[in-house]
């Protein structure tokens, strides 16, 4: 098992966000966390990150108890996460951007390895927007952007929230197909995704979350079985 969440509780204030949340990726696994907006999806990879903190439960990532090491020790032993709004610095190039990434693998013990030409191997069209600023891009492009910096640290497990959120069809294809290069690559994915058609293209297996709970996990197959689970996800 390549990371294990095991009844986590996390808490804002009197607010109960997360439920008993268990879940597991193994390597080589593209996982789906289903749910509509608000559902808690984004609340579950900021806990995997660090970036919340579980009052309950345990993580383990690589048969290593994670549960109360800082983002930074996360990020060095393999995580990466491509938040749903990018957070593409819009006065920094696609190519200072990416190369943030690459500077802190680097900078760890053993670290680095990642060429930009494995990005455009990714998204090829990453080569035609190597200088243009952030601040000029596309939403699509932002999120090409934001993922090949979370590839340039060089994860075993890759956390991606919503990265099909407003893009058109097409565009859509063209980011299931550079998921499944990522996985060919030895890379683990966590997809949150609130679009079932979209997420059945490249899951294997899929968690619904609903009010911070993982009420069903199983095959998207199995999912769009179910009207009440359809329901649930709201697609």
């Amino acid at each position: 098992m390549l990371l294990g969440v095991e009844g986590i509780d996390f808490f804002v204030g009197k607010t109960h966000i997360l439920r008993s949340v268990s879940l597991q990726v193994e390597p080589g696994e593209i996982v789906g966390l289903l749910g509509r907006n608000g559902a808690g999806k984004s609340s579950i990879l900021k806990s995997i990150m660090g970036l919340y903190h579980p009052q309950q439960g345990t993580i383990r990532f690589k048969d290593q108890p994670i549960t109360k090491a800082p983002t930074r020790q996360r990020v060095l032993q393999g995580l990466a996460y491509a938040p749903e709004d990018a957070r593409v610095f819009p006065e920094l190039s696609v190519k200072e951007n990416i190369s943030l990434g690459m500077w802190v693998a680097e900078a760890s013990a053993g670290g680095g390895g990642f060429q930009p030409e494995r990005g455009f191997e990714i998204f090829p069209k990453l080569q035609d927007l190597w200088d243009r600023r952030g601040g000029n891009l596309s939403g699509g492009e932002k999120k090409m952007v934001s993922i090949t910096r979370a590839l340039a640290l060089s994860p075993s497990l890759l956390l991606l929230d919503e990265s099909f959120e407003g893009l058109a069809p097409l565009v859509v294809r063209h980011f299931m197909e550079a998921m499944r290069r990522i996985r060919d690559l030895g890379i683990s994915i966590i997809l949150a995704e609130s679009n079932l058609a979209n997420a059945s293209l490249v899951v294997e297996r899929a968690y619904v979350v609903e009010r911070g709970e993982i009420l069903f996990a199983g095959t998207p197959r199995e999912i769009a079985g179910d009207e009440k689970l359809c329901t649930i996800i709201g697609r």
